[in-house]
């Protein structure tokens, strides 16, 4: 499952976020995973191994532009 997803992807996590939504874009990659609620916008940053433990799926890949 590591390195499965890129920048701009929208992912599920395990859990729900308290605004009710399930759906994760992601904002910027690094050492952190920067991701943010598709559902209030509120984003957090946590390590990359923990982003890697919480994530549950991609629901859609980001389209590369050549």
């Amino acid at each position: 499952m590591a390195g499965d997803f890129q920048l701009n992807d929208i992912v599920e996590m395990k859990k729900q976020h308290p605004c009710g939504e399930n759906r994760w874009k992601i904002i910027r990659m690094g050492m952190d995973i920067r991701i943010k609620c598709t559902g209030c916008n509120h984003s957090i940053m946590m390590p990359r191994r923990d982003f890697e433990k919480k994530m549950k799926r991609v629901l859609t890949e980001s389209r590369a532009s050549d």
